[in-house]
C-alpha cells in the first residue's frame, strides 16, 4: 500500500479519538484516524451504549413482570416473555446506527479513516496492519487514544463460562445462575439487569462494600434494591476459581471458609487497565505513571508532538473525560492556547437506583482541609419522584462554610443521571448555595430536589 503523510494521526477511534479527529478536521488539520474496530471504541461498541440498551430492556421486562399480579397504580400484565436474542439484535442495531453516525461525522470533517492496527516505528512514524496489507504513515503530531481493556484474573481467564462485560452484552439467553465477580459499577449494572430479566444473581465483592469508592449513604439505596430483586451480595469474599466441571465458582469468605456457587455464567468485572499492548508503545521514550502514559495539562507526553488522551492516561476512565481531552488537544495542535482546567468530571452508575457524583464528597472535602456545611433532600418529599414510584434516594450538596461555594454534589435515585449536567454546571461556574436556591426550578420535576437541597443546607428548606 502507498505510504502516507499527514499533520495529525489519531490512534484509537473511541470517544476521545474520534472527538479529537472531528475537531481537528473542523480546524483544517490534515487528519488520519486508525482503529482495528468500527468507530466508537469500547464505549459505543461494547460498553456505555450497548449496556444502557440492555439495561433498558431489563427495566421494561421487569415492569411487565412486576405488574403480573396487579399493582398499586392499577396496571395488570400477564404472559410477559423476553427474547434475549431479539433484544441483543435491537441493541446491535443502535450500535450500528451510531457507528455510521460517527463515520459520517469523520467524513464530513474530511478525516481519513483506516481500519487496522497501528504499531509505532518512532514518534513520527507508524506502521498500520490492514486487511489489504501494511501501510506506513508519517505525521507531525500523534494522539494516542487506545483506551482500556478489562482486567483478566489469571485464575478466571475469559473462556468457557467466564465472560467479560463484552460477553455479557451478547448472550443468547438469560442464564439461570449468573455470578458477578466485582461489585463496582459495571458489575452492578449488569447484575441488576440480568436479575430483572429473571436470572438468579450473586455478587461477589472482595471489599466490605459495593461501589467501594462511594460512601455508604449513596450505596445503601442500591443495596436495598438488590435485596428486593433477590440478588445475593457476598461482601468481603474472594473468588478463587472454577471447580473441575466448570459449573461452580469457588469463593473464600472472610473467615477462610470455601463455598461453591452454582454458575452458568461468571462475569468478571474487577476493573480496567490501560490498553498499551500491541502498539510497540515500549519502542517510544515515553514517561509513564505506573501503567499509564504520563501527560501534562495540555495532554502532552514526554515526547514532542506526541499526545495522549482518555483511559490510557489513567483515572477517571470515563468517556466524557476523553471527549473533552480530545477536543482540547485538537485545538492545541491547531495553535489555540488551551489547557485542562476542568473543575469537575461527573461519574454516573446506571444501577437501580442510579448514582451520580460530582466534585467532593463530605469526607473528601474535609480531608482537603475545607470547613464545610452539607445537607440532603430526600426524593420521598419530591412530588415528581412520588408520581414515578421513584421515592428512594436523595440529593446532597457539599459547600464551603465561609462563602457557600459548592464543592460537591451527589445524588442517588431513579433518573438522577439526567441531573448530572446541572450538578457539573453549578460546580464549573463556581455557584454558591444561594445561586442554586434562588434559581427557579420547574415544578413538578426531580430537579426541585436539587434546589431544596441547597435551601436545606442554608437552613430553610420549604418542603421538609
Amino acid at each position: 500500500m502507498k505510504d502516507q503523510n499527514c499533520s495529525l494521526l489519531v490512534i484509537g477511534a473511541g470517544p476521545g479519538g474520534y472527538a479529537a479527529a472531528i475537531r481537528a478536521g473542523q480546524l483544517g488539520i490534515d487528519t488520519i484516524i486508525v482503529d482495528k474496530q468500527k468507530p466508537g471504541g469500547t464505549c459505543l461498541n461494547v460498553g456505555c451504549i450497548p449496556s444502557k440498551a440492555l439495561i433498558h430492556v431489563a427495566d421494561e421486562f421487569y415492569k411487565a413482570t412486576h405488574f403480573a399480579n396487579g399493582s398499586d397504580i392499577g396496571i395488570s400484565v400477564s404472559g410477559a416473555k423476553i427474547d434475549l436474542q431479539k433484544s441483543v439484535a435491537w441493541k446491535d442495531g443502535i450500535v450500528k446506527r451510531l457507528n455510521q453516525g460517527v463515520s459520517g461525522l469523520l467524513k464530513k470533517s474530511k478525516v481519513q479513516q483506516i481500519e487496522g492496527t497501528a504499531k509505532f516505528i518512532d514518534g513520527k512514524t507508524v506502521l498500520v496492519e490492514t486487511n489489504e496489507g501494511e501501510q506506513r504513515i508519517s505525521c507531525k503530531n500523534i494522539i494516542i487514544a487506545t483506551g482500556s481493556v478489562p482486567v483478566e484474573l489469571p485464575f478466571l481467564p475469559f473462556e468457557g463460562p467466564v465472560i467479560s462485560s463484552t460477553g455479557a452484552l451478547s448472550l443468547g439467553e438469560v442464564p439461570e445462575n449468573f455470578v458477578v465477580v466485582g461489585g463496582g459499577y459495571i458489575g452492578l449494572e449488569m447484575g441488576i439487569a440480568y436479575a430483572k430479566m429473571g436470572a438468579k444473581v450473586t455478587i461477589v465483592e472482595a471489599a466490605k462494600n459495593i461501589l467501594p469508592q462511594y460512601d455508604t449513604a449513596l450505596t445503601k439505596p442500591v443495596l436495598t434494591k438488590l435485596k428486593k430483586l433477590g440478588v445475593t451480595v457476598m461482601l468481603d469474599t474472594k473468588a478463587k476459581g472454577l471447580n473441575e466441571k466448570q459449573t461452580k465458582l469457588v469463593v473464600e469468605r472472610a473467615n477462610g471458609e470455601l463455598e461453591k456457587l452454582q454458575a452458568d455464567k461468571v462475569l468478571v468485572t474487577v476493573g480496567r487497565k490501560a490498553n498499551t499492548k500491541g502498539f510497540n508503545l515500549e519502542g517510544l521514550m515515553l514517561d509513564m505513571e505506573g501503567p499509564f502514559i504520563k501527560i501534562n495539562q495540555k495532554c502532552q507526553t514526554s515526547m514532542n508532538g506526541v499526545y495522549a488522551i482518555g483511559d490510557v492516561t489513567g483515572d477517571p476512565m470515563l468517556a466524557h473525560r476523553a471527549i473533552a481531552q480530545g477536543e482540547m488537544t485538537a485545538e492545541i495542535i491547531s495553535g489555540i492556547n488551551r489547557e485542562w482546567d476542568k473543575q469537575v468530571v461527573p461519574a454516573i452508575c446506571f444501577t437501580d437506583p442510579e448514582v451520580v457524583v460530582a466534585g467532593l464528597s463530605p469526607g473528601e472535602a474535609k480531608q482537603a482541609g475545607f470547613d464545610i456545611i452539607t445537607n440532603e433532600f430526600p426524593f420521598m418529599a419530591n412530588g415528581r419522584a412520588m408520581t414515578m414510584e421513584a421515592e428512594e434516594g436523595f440529593i446532597r450538596i457539599v459547600a464551603r462554610a465561609d462563602n457557600h461555594v459548592v464543592l460537591g454534589i451527589q445524588g442517588v435515585g431513579g433518573g438522577v443521571a439526567e441531573l448530572s449536567a446541572s450538578f457539573s454546571l453549578a460546580i464549573e461556574m463556581g455557584a454558591r448555595l444561594e445561586d442554586i436556591a434562588s434559581t427557579i426550578h420547574a415544578h413538578p420535576t426531580q430537579s426541585e430536589a436539587f434546589q431544596e437541597a441547597a435551601m436545606r443546607t442554608l437552613g430553610h428548606a420549604l418542603h421538609i
